[in-house]
């Protein structure tokens, strides 16, 4: 049976550090991800948005309380389970992380290398259609080196959703771009995310996209104060 919610967190706490020297950088988060749904979470440097970011995206290990990914709970869950998760979840990165000797279509590629039963043929075709979908069907073979900021941006999106993920999770995705580049990356990732039903949970300052999300939640201090609908 399909599980209600992508992600399902009850009385979630995190923290850093061993014995006398740790210190709780996550309290008692309660928190839920619809369908297809585009969250956007605010709040100021510090207060834990990222932490909470790899946790739900099997960057780390859950420490205290429930996290379930499309019903799977993911607190003791080894490494080869959180691989799995990883294999449904598309991740976007203020910072691009494209590798510099791998062309558009390459870096697209290796999203899908984790999927064993994707033939290359078919991987290497599918990259190139994402890339299509993002513009960027003239830029196949140019190396991020030959692109701007908000193109190498697109390819980084055609990377995490190259694969049909469940969910995408992007951190500051338009941090580092102009705001008609970063207008057109939001747009396009919202556009893209409806098309496959897949939802997004976007970390982001930048009041200009507040605008797309279904719903805004505020961190402070490691806490979800609030929630603005």
């Amino acid at each position: 049976m399909k599980p209600k919610f992508i992600v399902d967190i009850k009385n979630l706490n995190q923290y850093f550090g061993k014995k006398t020297l740790r210190s709780q950088i996550l309290f008692d988060i309660n928190f839920r991800i619809k369908y297809g749904e585009i969250v956007i979470m605010t709040g100021p440097s510090g207060s834990g948005k990222t932490t909470l970011l790899t946790l739900i995206g099997g960057l780390r290990s859950v420490q205290e309380g429930s996290l379930e990914f499309l019903g799977q709970e993911l607190y003791g869950a080894s490494d080869e389970q959180l691989v799995k998760v990883r294999r449904h979840i598309g991740y976007i990165f203020q910072a691009h992380n494209l590798l510099d000797f791998l062309t558009a279509r390459q870096n697209v590629q290796m999203s899908l290398e984790l999927h064993k039963s994707i033939p290359e043929l078919e991987a290497c075709s599918k990259s190139e259609a994402m890339l299509n979908a993002v513009d960027l069907g003239n830029r196949i073979n140019y190396y991020p080196h030959d692109l701007s900021g908000g193109q190498k941006q697109r390819v980084a999106i055609a990377r995490a959703l190259v694969s049909h993920p469940k969910l995408v999770l992007a951190d500051e995705p338009t941090a580092a771009l102009d705001s008609k580049s970063g207008r057109d990356v939001v747009n396009l990732m919202q556009q893209l995310a409806k098309e496959q039903n897949c939802a997004i949970l976007m970390v982001t300052h930048d009041n200009r996209i507040l605008d797309i999300a279904d719903r805004i939640i505020h961190m402070e201090d490691g806490h979800l104060i609030k929630e603005v609908l």
